[in-house]
């Protein structure tokens, strides 16, 4: 990787399928970084264990994720592509800053508090450990930036702050990581509940959200019937969700601010709206969706990309636990 280069990590969860507000939310930038980045992406499959999920559900998940990433050619040039749990550095430095890392920090943790609501029945130790696993993730390839939403906000800061910790006890060991500020990711919200953000997890409702596994007749139907209001105008409003999700869905898709896009519709129904938006939506996803299919049959290649991925992470990832395990005192290994 060009060390003139700052590197950027980003990770995403395999537990479920990715839908639309995924690839507009995150990976349709993703895409753009590299030209500026070292870019590291990685299949955050250890972190999905905090949830119980079928073995079978976990890996399909994580291969058609992993598909996408290539599809997306998140994997060309200098780019890293892996998944977290065959790069066993991200559970041994967890274990390590699980010790540098205070019980009031991680109480704090308001993401703990609402898993811990959605899950009564499971509240283990990982859900409560998550952000030391989310730590190890980032300071093991000296990642100076991490694009992070509202919801990890606050697992970056406790990232910085035990990394600082450890500085200040051992010399300069972990790069400080900041947030990255670039071209916000549209915040995709469901089709039939738009105060709610687009996810599986929100709502069993499957006309809520829009799948990248859907056909494109799908697509198109669930962007038709999606709720909007009785006024008829298609105008961005707080009181107006969802027409205003409509909206953020054509600008991410047609790179049109919103003004540029409430112009366009000025007068237009929301039956020729809603089309429109249907129409833009399936002519951005038919490529990617068509590319995807073809990487995910080719299992061969998808696995070479995953083994070339690890055998690289690895060679970073331990070039740091190494530095880590001499600071504390651990024998080297021979």
């Amino acid at each position: 990787m060009s060390e003139k280069k700052k590197t950027i990590l980003s990770l995403m969860q395999p537990s479920g399928e990715v839908s639309l507000g995924n690839y507009l939310g995150a990976l349709k930038n993703w895409q753009r970084l590299s030209l500026e980045y070292n870019c590291i992406y990685a299949i955050a499959d250890l972190h999905t264990l905090t949830v119980r999920q079928q073995p079978e559900d976990k890996r399909r998940c994580s291969r058609e994720v992993l598909a996408l990433f290539i599809a997306l050619g998140l994997d060309k040039g200098e780019n890293l592509v892996f998944a977290q749990s065959h790069v066993s550095a991200h559970a041994e430095l967890a274990w390590v800053l699980n010790c540098f890392t205070y019980m009031g920090e991680l109480n704090r943790m308001t993401q703990f508090k609402d898993k811990s609501a959605r899950h009564a029945d499971n509240i283990n130790a990982g859900l409560f450990t998550y952000p030391c696993l989310m730590a190890a993730d980032i300071l093991l390839y000296q990642a100076d930036l991490v694009p992070v939403g509202e919801d990890q906000r606050q697992h970056l800061e406790i990232t910085r702050d035990i990394a600082e910790r450890f500085n200040n006890i051992y010399g300069d060991v972990f790069t400080i990581p900041e947030a990255y500020i670039g071209k916000t990711g549209a915040r995709i919200m469901g089709l039939q509940e738009p105060t709610r953000k687009m996810s599986k997890s929100e709502s069993a409702n499957a006309n809520n959200i829009i799948l990248l596994s859907d056909d494109l007749k799908q697509t198109a139907n669930k962007i038709k019937r999606a709720v909007t209001d009785s006024d008829n105008s298609v105008k961005a409003d707080p009181e107006k969700p969802g027409i205003t999700n409509l909206l953020n869905i054509y600008c991410a898709v047609s790179g049109k601010n919103i003004a540029e896009a409430e112009k366009e519709f000025e007068g237009v129904g929301y039956g020729a709206f809603k089309a429109a938006v249907a129409d833009a939506v399936c002519e951005e996803l038919r490529p990617v969706k068509e590319e995807y299919e073809r990487v995910l049959k080719d299992k061969a290649y998808v696995d070479s990309v995953m083994k070339n991925g690890a055998e690289r992470a690895n060679r970073l990832a331990y070039r740091t636990l190494g530095k880590v395990y001499k600071k504390v005192g651990l024998l080297p290994r021979l």
